[in-house]
């Protein structure tokens, strides 16, 4: 499906806790300067980084890797967050925590494709949880879902079409009156009946959102994303507007509040709350917030943003502290957030992440691997095997095949995996953004070939009589090194071109994702996929000839 460009369709369509213990003093007045020393995070499964130091402070991201547009939920003493999934199902995944730092998945909510997700909410109402979901199915125009279920671990209802059409970014509030209200793009809204499932009046203007001056560099106007809380008395709206990417600086966060869900709404006068002042700030284009209270009674911001010179990694989950004013308002504290912040008090710490490594003795569709831009019914491709999971050939190569892809959150790592083909298949192991922005290698039963700029080198095939074959591949900060295996790895051959990938992300590529590493597997036979395994940074191997 071409996906149209979001922050241009947006823009078409615009229209007293007390303050926690900081490791840094907020720096409102100048931009955050990056970090001299390189960032030291912790380490977990497969090295990866984590953001909880063990010294009871964290290190943003706290998720790494591409989980834009988080949308969070506290549920009694523990937190639930999931994101925008675009074209990866199983797709939006929650996630679980209990000390807003440490999180881990709890599965995919969302199985029956939907062409395109961008920013959901996740609320819970009346004991039953709800996604809105924005999604354009057919190509014709997007709309507003709904799924539901009793348990957060599901089954999840299929989606209900709401039919609130041309919308995107849901985001719900119950009124003084106490009916529900969904809030979109533009800033306006719509009632919604008592169950949730169905509107209940007519879509209007809500808010006027607050203008930067005209001189700032900004990607478009874009007002998105609104978040909704009611806190002693004021319901608070917090809205992005800038545009979601093009100059670093663009993205923001600003909010306004009333008294009424009706409004009239008064404009924060600490807008813009959160801002990329300058490209050497350690994060970038930060914005689509939403506020949470923390385990102790104090209070947060979540929101996303691209990690200062990788871009590839997509949009991150980043956490800050906040405060509120005298006044009734709230301002961030976070300060540089290329150093440690502390804790919220009261958590109690769990896992974080969890390894992707992976020897295919279990199903970790929706926790780990998504097919990428899948076809009705593409799940029937797969079968689990006591030897690995056996994939189904689709399409004549990457450019057409449906890709198993993998996030990742690391600026370094390696990815290997045996592949053996039956009949006449084709597979190989590669770094995928889109099917028009990819690098890789493949292998069939007489050749190994080379992909480059989303194309085939046809000059650079090797030939061989090979039908199981390990590749490998090193990203080191964009510049990737591939290496093959005709002995599952006892020996290694490192491949004659090493590649560069920096510019295979949204600003180039459109679609708002991440380079994932992504298995294909391609034409009339099946390919058996064996011991996959992921290494964050870069272990000491060698490099075989």
């Amino acid at each position: 499906m071409a996906l149209p460009r979001r922050t241009l369709f947006k823009g078409l369509l615009a229209g007293a806790a007390a303050a926690p213990a900081l490791a840094v003093p907020a720096a409102e007045a100048k931009p955050a300067a990056k970090s001299a020393a390189v960032p030291t995070w912790g380490k977990g499964p497969d090295g990866r980084r984590t953001a909880d130091l063990g010294d009871g402070t964290y290190l943003n991201p706290i998720i790494a890797g591409d989980h834009p547009d988080p949308t969070i939920l506290k549920d009694g003493d523990v937190y639930y967050m999931t994101f925008s999934s675009f074209l990866a199902y199983p797709g939006l995944v929650i996630w679980k925590s209990t000390d807003l730092v440490n999180w881990t998945p709890v599965g995919p909510a969302l199985r029956k494709p939907l062409g395109t997700i961008w920013a959901v909410d996740l609320v819970r109402h009346d004991g039953r949880y709800f996604i809105y979901i924005p999604a354009d199915p057919t190509g014709q125009g997007w709309s507003i879902f709904a799924i539901w279920a009793d348990s957060i671990e599901g089954p999840w209802s299929d989606p209900i079409d709401l039919k609130i059409s041309g919308c995107i970014d849901p985001g719900h509030v119950v009124g003084e009156d106490g009916k529900r209200y969904l809030f979109v793009n533009g800033v306006r809204k719509i009632r919604l009946t008592d169950d949730g499932l169905a509107t209940d009046g007519q879509l209007e203007k809500a808010y006027d959102p607050w203008r930067y001056p005209d001189d700032w560099i900004v990607e478009n106007f874009a007002p998105e994303g609104p978040k909704l809380l009611r806190h002693n008395g004021w319901f608070y709206l917090i809205t992005a507007v800038g545009g979601t990417a093009g100059p670093v600086t663009g993205h923001m966060v600003i909010a306004a509040r009333s008294r009424s869900v009706n409004g009239p709404w008064e404009h924060c006068p600490h807008n813009p709350l959160v801002r990329t002042r300058s490209k050497d700030e350690p994060w970038w284009s930060r914005g689509h917030a939403s506020l949470v209270e923390g385990p102790a009674g104090d209070w947060w911001m979540v929101y996303h943003a691209y990690e200062n010179g990788y871009w590839t990694l997509g949009r991150q989950t980043l956490l800050e502290p906040i405060e509120w004013t005298a006044d009734g308002w709230f301002k961030p504290l976070g300060g540089d957030l290329s150093k440690p912040i502390r804790k919220p008090r009261g958590g109690k710490a769990g896992p974080s992440g969890f390894a992707l490594s992976d020897d295919f003795s279990a199903d970790r569709f929706g926790l780990q691997w998504a097919f990428h831009d899948p076809k009705p019914g593409e799940g029937d491709r797969t079968r689990f095997e006591t030897k690995g999971l056996r994939l189904k050939g689709s399409g004549t190569s990457p450019i057409d095949s449906a890709p198993l892809t993998c996030i990742v959150g690391d600026r370094s790592y390696e990815a290997e995996i045996s592949l053996d083909l039956i009949g006449e298949a084709e597979a190989g192991l590669l770094l995928f953004y889109n099917h028009k922005a990819f690098v890789g290698l493949g292998v069939t039963p007489t050749a190994l070939k080379t992909f480059q700029y989303s194309e085939e080198l046809a000059w650079a095939r090797i030939k061989h009589e090979a039908r199981s074959v390990r590749l490998k591949a090193r990203n080191d900060e964009h510049v990737v090194t591939w290496w093959y295996s005709y002995d599952d790895g006892a020996t290694w051959t490192r491949h004659g071109t090493r590649m560069e990938v920096s510019g295979l992300h949204h600003n180039v590529f459109g679609g708002f994702i991440s380079l994932k590493v992504g298995i294909y597997a391609a034409g009339p036979g099946e390919v058996r996929l064996r011991n996959f395994v992921y290494r964050a940074g870069l272990p000491k191997t060698v490099e075989s000839a």
